[in-house]
């Protein structure tokens, strides 16, 4: 799994032998800069974009069969004792509404099928659109698989883009994504640091919030939209931050403290709607003690931890979904909720590129 947040590529063994899938093994192998800002420069609209996308899919391949490759020396593991990968690619636009709906994740699976000598399940996402959902978020499949409870349970994953699954006594799954995670908190304290990302909230907490700053960060027409929503990077992003950074003149850590409330804000105004009882995140914002600090103040009701505590650690829950999509797809299993993405139909999601 490549996702919104841009660091690196997450890669999980999953065993699937048994009724809980099991972690076998992980690995995050960072992104090269060069291929990073290939990435975030193909997320926005461009001069020579098919060149530019042609040459980073070629790049991302190299990098995703390195991945996988450095996952099975580490393993001790042939390739012929992995089934197939899993891969989500990486979304580079992805505009989920309109009569021309579309997304689109980069990354060429047959060269990294042809690199590895292992099948490939790809391209998860577009199904799920041409049969009428936004084709995201899909990961509240595999969380109703391995985290589903009687009790008012939510998953929030919080990469680049947050996104939630509602898991209730009595009610179908539900999930939607709640807007930016860390995308925007990333992007600024790099703008102002040079660090890729604000590690442990530090530069967040020498800061003030600015609530009429925050403010003008939830007049967004997106947090009053309720579900099928989904969106991306190419939305939410650093030009769209210092719209509503006109007319303000702050510091930067007051900015970047009002942006931790305010991804926090806009993940609690999600979860507060559905009667939820303890929260469980994932992704790379579990490990920002600022944001979940925020949380736990505008979810005062609610209890909030990791996936850890459900056994599987938050760093790797997206990967093993998508070696789980895979899982799904040899298997005729739907993997998408037709709740969740507005599809009319449940999908068996996935195309296989053999070597």
């Amino acid at each position: 799994m490549s996702g919104t947040s841009l660091d690196g590529i997450d890669v999980a063994l999953v065993d699937f032998a048994d009724a809980t899938p099991k972690l076998v093994a992980s690995l995050l192998l960072p992104y090269p800069s060069e291929l990073r800002q290939q990435l975030a420069q193909l997320a926005q609209p461009g001069d020579n974009e098919i060149e530019r996308m042609g040459v980073a899919e070629s790049m991302l391949a190299a990098a995703y069969a390195d991945a996988v490759q450095q996952l099975l020396a580490q393993c001790q593991l042939p390739a012929a004792a992995i089934r197939a990968i899993g891969c989500h690619g990486q979304t580079i636009r992805h505009r989920p509404s309109g009569p021309h709906a579309f997304t689109l994740q980069i990354g060429d699976m047959h060269k990294l099928s042809a690199l590895t000598g292992i099948r490939v399940i790809g391209d998860f996402r577009r199904k799920d659109i041409a049969y009428g959902g936004q084709g995201a978020p899909l990961v509240p499949a595999f969380h109703q698989a391995i985290f589903g409870t009687t009790q008012g349970r939510c998953i929030l994953n919080i990469g680049g883009i947050a996104n939630v699954t509602l898991l209730l006594p009595h009610q179908d799954i539900q999930g939607f994504d709640t807007g930016p995670g860390n995308c925007l908190l990333d992007s600024w304290v790099e703008l102002h640091t040079g660090q890729r990302y604000d590690a442990n909230g530090a530069f967040a907490a020498t800061g003030r919030l600015q609530p009429a700053l925050l403010a003008s960060l939830f007049s967004d027409p997106y947090f009053s939209q309720t579900g099928p929503k989904s969106t991306g990077r190419e939305y939410f992003h650093l030009p769209w931050l210092q719209g509503h950074l006109t007319g303000f003149d702050l510091p930067a850590a007051d900015v970047q403290r009002t942006l931790s409330r305010f991804s926090a804000g806009t993940m609690a105004l999600a979860i507060s709607r559905f009667a939820v009882h303890e929260v469980f995140v994932c992704g790379g914002g579990a490990h920002n003690p600022v944001l979940l600090q925020d949380l736990a103040e505008l979810l005062p009701s609610c209890r909030i931890s990791t996936t850890s505590e459900l056994g599987v650690h938050p760093d790797w829950v997206e990967a093993m979904a998508f070696a789980w999509l895979a899982y799904a797809y040899d298997h005729g299993i739907a993997g998408n909720v037709p709740a969740v993405t507005g599809a009319c139909r449940p999908c068996v999601l996935g195309v296989c590129f053999a070597p």
